[in-house]
């Protein structure tokens, strides 16, 4: 109840609009309420990025399965990515804008990692080396992230043009076109 309605607010007006006050009153329970279940805001927050990386997993793993190569792997992230953050927009902003202190919250950094490893696995047989697959995971990653973005401002408004151009970026990052001489 606490969860829906913060992430209801977010959904409204940023991050910054999830104050407890206002979750509360929202939820139709006692200031006091959200204190018996997280220590501040920042908590409650935490508690919700935790479960958006965990459904970004879930949503990524399931969209890379039936790819059989890099490429195609990748590139289904990338449309997957688009689609989370248009389905799921305030989760997807919590996940990058909620100003959370990754130290304070080291279970959001592993997660965040492991969510990271879905996607170098892939990468890895694409590229030679740990930097090589890293800089090509977050080259896709960058694309996609651009063209949710564009979603979500309005700049592109279909989100199904943004999954098809993010899975194109996401082609030709991991498999540049070769010159010819």
């Amino acid at each position: 109840m606490l969860e829906e309605a913060a992430l209801e607010l977010v959904g409204e007006g940023g991050p910054k609009a999830a104050t407890l006050a206002e979750v509360s009153r929202r939820a139709g329970v006692s200031v006091a309420a959200p204190y018996k279940h997280f220590a501040d805001r920042d908590a409650l927050l935490a508690a919700l990025v935790q479960k958006g990386y965990s459904e970004q997993r879930e949503r990524y793993v399931a969209a890379m399965e039936g790819a059989r190569d890099p490429v195609a792997k990748l590139a289904a992230f990338a449309r997957a990515y688009v689609r989370f953050a248009a389905e799921r927009r305030a989760m997807f902003e919590l996940t990058f804008s909620a100003g959370l202190d990754k130290a304070a919250y080291p279970e959001l950094l592993a997660a965040g990692n492991e969510l990271f490893g879905v996607l170098q696995e892939p990468a890895r047989k694409a590229r030679p080396t740990e930097a090589a697959s890293r800089e090509l995971v977050l080259s896709v990653a960058a694309a996609a992230h651009g063209f949710a973005v564009f979603v979500l401002e309005g700049v592109l408004a279909e989100v199904d043009e943004a999954e098809k151009l993010a899975e194109s970026a996401a082609r030709s990052i991991v498999q540049p076109a070769r010159s010819t001489p």
